[in-house]
């Protein structure tokens, strides 16, 4: 998760306003929390974001990526 957050962070700014339908900020944000230990890490909320939110994001950074080649 933070480097998936790193990651997200370093998308141009072109990319981001193109696609706003992915969700740019969670993950930069759950980065942020893990790296700095923000009032503590919930770790439930950590699993779900592994659990969930990277299979839904799968098909929109595929297409991304699909569109940039």
């Amino acid at each position: 998760m933070e480097i998936i957050g790193e990651a997200t962070k370093n998308v141009p700014f072109e990319i981001r306003e193109k696609y706003p339908s992915v969700l740019w900020k969670d993950p930069a944000g759950i980065r942020d929390k893990l790296i700095h230990a923000y009032f503590g890490v919930n770790l439930e909320v950590v699993w779900l974001s592994v659990k969930e939110g990277i299979p839904e994001a799968k098909p929109d950074i595929k297409h991304i990526l699909d569109e940039m080649q």
